[in-house]
């Protein structure tokens, strides 16, 4: 607003024009700065947006939580145990068989690691020439040496390398070997190990002199002459007297869907065990639970109404609100036509407080009953044609697979929480406009008041003058009559 910190020469020190103008706009604005106004109402309304988004991420939540038990792979959960897991530990993936069978490990899979004679003195240019490095498999006695189908990697050497300088461009390149220097009382050597384990992981290091005399015991070739070589091989092991090998220490699928690690070499057969596990589907239906305990409270708490504070939620009332409940609860009341089990109760989820679906608690939220689920559990597969529908038919015939359909139907780019959403955009969009109207008009007041009283003041101040220097005349006049 304009400052008028000089105006009131002319209307008078009394008249407070700033204040005047600033009252005649508010009264203007009134109708966005009143309680319940529009400025009010824009922030109502962006509350109810911001809830209804909490809402459909808990609803999605609770979606997630039903898709999970219509999943095949949660009803065929599986554990596997080992009686020596120090031994050979074992895992198994959902669907597996169950079963049961012995391994005895003879020996664990290892990396080639081969080792240079002696180099003397320490710390010298080894010679310049090229090494080469390919990776095969050694076999037979004595061992031949036989390349795999990767390329071999040349490495050119200086006259000025060092061992060390040597080492560092092996482990620079892509051979799939590592190389380190070991300095003992003899001199130094250079270590090299295959970064993987297994008969063909195996690798042949052969050198190309510069003085071309591999055998004169001089240069480069000093590397190879001599070296020594603990050879790859693969783990070997009995399943159930029956030979098996791997180029790791994990055996993964000799017996389908199960995966055994031999951690050591055994004396004593040990014994792994693949047997259902059904805390997996526990785990899922409490998820359920818990997402949809989520979902209720939080419409609880936006739709309740507090008699000591006399306070009421930020959606009591709203029909929308309390239709999203009653659907959540209908389809908690779904029964399935067929199978052993026809309703959540009787696979233990029943009301918090141990009452059945058809007893609501108090807060409407829901609670695992242990025993009623593992009565239940006796008969895994009619638990499971009740949440997942008859063997072979339709999931949608299950309960979950209803449940799934009708979050599906909330969640749809044009299902409720989508036309919850337009309807306040819109609304919000109406309310700018409005504010932005009212500013408007506002502002123009408020331009129109300050162009008006800067020229009455100076209007006035012209006056003021006037009068002062009639009233002057007339005392001048006065004088010179008497």
């Amino acid at each position: 607003m304009a400052s008028f910190s000089s105006i009131g020469i002319g209307l008078g020190g009394n008249v407070d024009v700033n204040g005047l103008i600033k009252a005649s706009v508010d009264a203007v604005k009134l109708p966005i700065t009143k309680t319940n106004g529009l400025q009010q109402q824009a922030a109502l309304t962006s509350a109810k947006v911001s809830t209804f988004g909490q809402f459909k991420s808990l609803v999605s939540t609770l979606a997630d939580a039903a898709s999970k038990l219509t999943s095949v792979t949660g009803w065929n959960g599986v554990k596997a145990t080992s009686s020596n897991a120090d031994a050979v530990s074992v895992s198994a993936v959902g669907g597996a068989a169950v079963t049961s069978f012995t391994v005895q490990v003879q020996n664990l899979a290892m990396a080639q690691s081969s080792m240079s004679a002696a180099l003397q003195p320490t710390k010298q240019p080894v010679g310049a020439g090229t090494l080469t490095l390919a990776t095969g498999t050694w076999a037979g006695d004595p061992k031949a040496f036989t390349a795999g189908s990767g390329e071999a990697v040349n490495l050119e050497i200086s006259a000025t390398d060092t061992l060390a300088d040597v080492a560092s461009k092996i482990n620079g390149s892509k051979a799939g070997v590592t190389a380190t220097v070991l300095n003992d009382a003899s001199g130094e050597r250079l270590l090299l190990r295959s970064k993987t384990t297994g008969e063909a992981a195996g690798f042949q290091l052969s050198v190309s002199d510069a003085d071309g005399n591999l055998a004169d015991g001089a240069g480069l070739s000093r590397l190879s002459t001599g070296m020594t070589t603990e050879y790859a091989r693969n783990a070997n092991a009995t399943v159930n007297g029956i030979a098996v090998s791997s180029a790791t220490n994990a055996f993964a699928d000799t017996v389908a869907g199960v995966t055994f690690t031999a951690n050591k070499v055994t004396t004593e057969a040990v014994t792994l065990t693949v047997e259902k596990d059904t805390s997996a589907v526990k785990k899922n239906i409490e998820a359920f639970v818990a997402a949809y305990n989520a979902v209720n409270s939080a419409l609880n708490e936006s739709t309740k109404y507090d008699k000591e504070t006399q306070t009421a939620g930020l959606l009591q009332g709203d029909s929308t609100v309390l239709a999203l409940q009653n659907t959540l609860r209908m389809a908690l009341q779904s029964v399935n036509s067929s199978g052993a089990l026809r309703n959540l109760s009787a696979v233990g989820v029943v009301s918090a407080g141990g009452l059945g679906l058809g007893n609501v608690s108090p807060d409407g939220s829901l609670e695992l009953n242990a025993t009623k689920f593992n009565k239940a559990m006796e008969d895994p597969d009619a638990v499971k044609e009740f949440f997942r529908g008859p063997e072979g038919g339709r999931v949608e015939d299950g309960f979950a697979g209803k449940f799934k359909a009708m979050t599906s139907q909330l969640l749809d780019t044009d299902g409720f929480f989508a036309s919850k959403t337009k309807l306040y955009e819109s609304a919000l969009k109406l309310n700018a406009k409005e504010i932005e109207r009212i500013t408007d008009r506002a502002d123009r007041l408020e331009k129109s008041l300050t162009q008006r009283y800067t020229a009455l003041d100076t209007k006035m101040a012209s006056l003021n003058a006037l009068n002062a220097y009639i009233a002057q005349q007339v005392t001048t006049w006065n004088k010179s009559s008497g």
